[in-house]
């Protein structure tokens, strides 16, 4: 085999007594993929950081880390955050190409072996204006434009329609046969098998197993579940459609900064405790609608409406009634977190904010919410560097439903879950929308939890609806093959 390219040797980080990391070790060789498996909180993305010489604020380090310089690229499971909102993909990514004396032929490249379609479009755009997948992609490629040696990627078929990870998966290996080495951290098990030559199983950050990836991925499955698979929560019964919907959409057309159109005369209605699932590959649209729905996205002509009364379009002009009623779970949670604040505060606040809770009453709510969904207090209590994005995923639920929303907008709610928090925060949403009755507009890859929660679903392609209807005729048509 070849000299390894990095090597981690006895790891342990530790942050107020508490230790993040105790005794990890990995190597990752040229040409080969090392893949680091374990629940959300396992102890993943802390040792993937420590490759690029991060950790977490007061953190105590001890331990080997070799790493050659600038050899590591790095593709975040929140990849907004390494992204400057305030430049063009276009100038952020030619400015790269310039350090190795490229220009935009290379970024061209760069972006299509990352699996984006339409180069030329996304060079135009600013990353919000991104799906979360078309930003994981770009980050790909700026890592690819800089020559990466050694490629960390955190969950990086997270949030990709099934079209889309499968070509990345491809196009990952093929540059793994390139020379490439590969750290790959992933809760989807299917592109572990098809991808990986190591395994390193973390939990409660140590080692539980490590070896070939054959071996350990057969202990899996053949002894007791670290990586549990569970089943998904039964689905909801079928119910009659109400007759008075909480959530109505009319003629929407959506643009972006320049004129981009994004929504072509989008319509849809949710009534209260159903689920419409939002299906369709990455940069369909969805998103946009999700955020049009919520107040976050102004540009658009058209409609929407809260039981009957219109919305308005920006969330500055909405009260706070109308900011309560419709809430909003971001695809990317670390970014939508005070990095400052305690976890907790941060999910009671809108309890305080928007329904006029004591500060002890939004508190108690807080603690509840983030208990039905696994996270304890003790985890709560901490500010979210020192969280998983699993775990602050789940607290970005907690907080969404603090304000006891009428509508729940959820953008991948359950991307980069490990199964059974996945499982866990299903049953909560199952059992929210039959006892409080909330609406809920799911944005997803994830077609296991469509068919769990939703009652409707509708596919999306370029801006505009191109199928609709029950969930199950849906789920079985051929229109959702670019969903999933």
């Amino acid at each position: 085999m070849n000299r390894s390219l990095v090597e981690v040797e006895d790891l342990r980080v530790e942050v107020a007594g508490r230790a993040l990391l105790d005794g990890v070790g990995l190597r990752v060789h040229p040409g080969r993929v090392t893949a680091l498996l374990g629940a959300s909180g396992s102890g993943k993305t802390t040792t993937a950081r420590a490759l690029l010489g991060e950790y977490p604020d007061g953190a105590r380090v001890t331990g080997r880390v070799t790493v050659p310089a600038g050899a590591v690229g790095f593709v975040p499971q929140q990849p907004a955050a390494v992204l400057n909102p305030a430049r063009r993909v276009g100038a952020l990514l030619r400015d790269l190409a310039r350090l190795r004396g490229g220009g935009l032929p290379e970024v061209r490249r760069a972006l299509a072996r990352a699996q984006l379609d339409d180069p030329d479009e996304v060079l135009r755009r600013f990353p919000h204006q991104l799906s979360g997948g078309q930003q994981q992609r770009v980050v790909l490629a700026q890592a690819l434009l800089l020559g990466a040696r050694v490629l960390v990627a955190d969950e990086p078929t997270t949030g990709q329609d099934a079209l889309t990870k499968r070509r990345l998966v491809a196009e990952l290996a093929a540059l793994v046969r390139q020379g490439l080495g590969l750290l790959l951290l992933s809760h989807d098990l299917e592109v572990v098998r098809e991808l990986a030559d190591e395994v390193v199983l973390l939990r409660d950050g140590g080692v539980v197993a490590a070896g070939p990836a054959e071996q350990v991925l057969a202990a899996l499955d053949d002894g007791p579940p670290r990586v549990p698979a569970a089943a998904p929560p039964r689905p909801v019964p079928a119910r009659v459609p109400p007759a008075l919907p909480v959530l109505t959409v009319r003629a929407l057309d959506a643009v972006h900064p320049g004129g981009v159109r994004a929504l072509h005369g989008v319509g849809l209605e949710v009534g209260p405790g159903e689920c419409l699932a939002l299906l369709g590959r990455s940069g369909s649209g969805k998103t946009t609608l999700g955020r049009c729905v919520a107040g976050l996205h102004d540009r658009y002509r058209g409609s929407v409406a809260l039981d009957g009364r219109p919305l308005a379009r920006s969330l500055r002009d909405r009260s706070r009634d109308e900011l309560a009623a419709v809430q909003y779970v971001f695809q990317d949670a670390r970014a939508s977190f005070d990095e400052h604040r305690p976890v907790l505060d941060q999910v009671a606040r809108p309890a305080v904010r928007l329904r006029g809770a004591g500060r002890a009453e939004a508190a108690h709510t807080a603690r509840r919410l983030l208990a039905e969904l696994g996270l304890p207090s003790s985890a709560a209590a901490r500010r979210p560097a020192e969280l998983s994005g699993g775990e602050l995923q789940r607290a970005a639920l907690a907080r969404a439903l603090a304000a006891s929303p009428q509508v729940l907008v959820c953008d991948e709610t359950t991307s980069g879950l490990d199964a059974r928090t996945r499982h866990e925060v299903l049953e909560v949403l199952v059992a929210l929308r039959e006892r409080a009755g909330l609406a809920l507009l799911l944005i997803t890859h994830d077609l296991d939890a469509a068919r769990a929660l939703a009652d409707r679903a509708a596919v999306l392609d370029g801006g505009r609806v191109v199928g609709a209807g029950s969930a199950a005729r849906v789920l079985r048509r051929g229109a959702v093959g670019a969903a999933g």
